[in-house]
């Protein structure tokens, strides 16, 4: 019998349940190998068994990958110097990679605070907690030309990270995070509570529109900089997609009475269904409401295909996937209440 056999007699609810007790075993296995890590690193047991470092017997010995042996020494370590570290890893509130963002700025006195203040957080909040506990100067709006090598088409580059491998350091331990590659990448990090560095790179022709738009806006911003520059254009932009998409509206206009049972969504109804569902899917599961933003559709309750109403009392904002899950519920996988007959995309 195969590991994946195990579970294919399982019920739904069982294998739920089953999933709860090995996320919690996992979680207690990880913590325990995390506090035999620090017992190893501390004795340096690694030399005697021919290893030059803990790095290379996680990874040549334990057989771990890069990522993952880089994570659990900065745990190691870390929880050497603040034990409850581990007690929170296997009740789950704290993740490896929360101890990673975490490690640079734990001090035994704001060690409980911050340790409670990232529970359950996901890695952008805790991101945004160490930004407040150790805030960045702003980095320089730059505009380069990246290498001829990076790319095939000639790509420009808004602050470049600086290269090299930076060290972390816990006490005087220092532990050295993998290299980054050299490729460019999509970044946003908080630097402090009320600033973001944003990184990212702009095909020739994006180049070109951000210089005619310096240009266009030199008197009301002379230096050109394109951070004041991608805040304007961004504001406009979601204006735009909210008008488009979402009816929004400063002066909303007296609609005329329309049929409920017609497919026609009026602009009121996306407006009060947006405001009402906080724009986010309104799917409600065992477990509590979809977080999902992004990727949003008006869902009819009972689906139009089968006499459901277009009104508000009969539309919510559902995520793709949640809204797939719906029309799988009703009508069966594949049957008449796909989602083209179901819903509209609404962001």
């Amino acid at each position: 019998m195969t590991t994946l056999s195990l579970f294919t007699t399982l019920s739904d609810a069982d294998l739920l349940s089953r999933v709860v007790v090995l996320a919690g075993t996992e979680r207690a296995a990880t913590a325990e190998l995390i506090a035999a890590l620090a017992e190893v690193d501390g004795r340096r047991l690694y030399l005697g068994a021919g290893c030059s470092s803990l790095f290379t017997y996680c990874t040549q010995i334990l057989h771990l990958s890069e990522s993952a042996a880089y994570a659990r020494i900065q745990a190691a370590r870390t929880a050497r110097c603040h034990p409850a570290i581990l007690e929170r890893l296997v009740a789950g509130s704290l993740t490896l990679t929360s101890v990673y963002l975490l490690a640079p700025v734990l001090t035994p006195a704001n060690c409980s605070e911050l340790l409670d203040a990232a529970a359950h957080k996901s890695k952008r909040d805790v991101e945004q907690l160490v930004a407040r506990v150790r805030p960045q100067p702003p980095v320089p709006s730059v505009v380069r030309k990246l290498p001829a090598r990076a790319t095939s088409a000639p790509v420009l580059l808004a602050e470049q990270e600086p290269t090299g491998r930076a060290a972390m350091m816990c006490g005087t331990t220092t532990i050295l995070p993998a290299r980054q590659p050299t490729t460019p990448r999509f970044v946003v990090q908080p630097l402090a509570p009320e600033m973001y560095k944003v990184q990212f790179t702009l095909s020739r022709e994006g180049h070109g529109t951000l210089r005619r738009a310096q240009d266009l806006l030199r008197h009301s911003v002379p230096t050109g900089d394109v951070a004041a520059i991608f805040e304007r254009a961004l504001k406009l932009l979601v204006e735009d997609l909210e008008r488009s998409r979402l009816a929004a509206t400063a002066r909303p206009q007296r609609e005329r009475q329309s049929d409920p049972r017609s497919r026609h969504i009026p602009s009121a109804v996306k407006r009060a269904v947006w405001r009402r569902d906080r724009g986010r899917c309104a799917f409600v599961g065992t477990e509590g409401r979809c977080t999902e933003r992004g990727l949003l559709q008006i869902h009819h309750l009972v689906p139009f295909a089968d006499g459901g109403e277009t009104t508000e009392g009969n539309l919510q904002l559902r995520c793709a996937a949640h809204n797939r899950h719906e029309a799988d519920l009703w009508f069966g996988p594949g049957g008449a209440g796909s989602v083209r007959e179901q819903s509209q995309p609404h962001g």
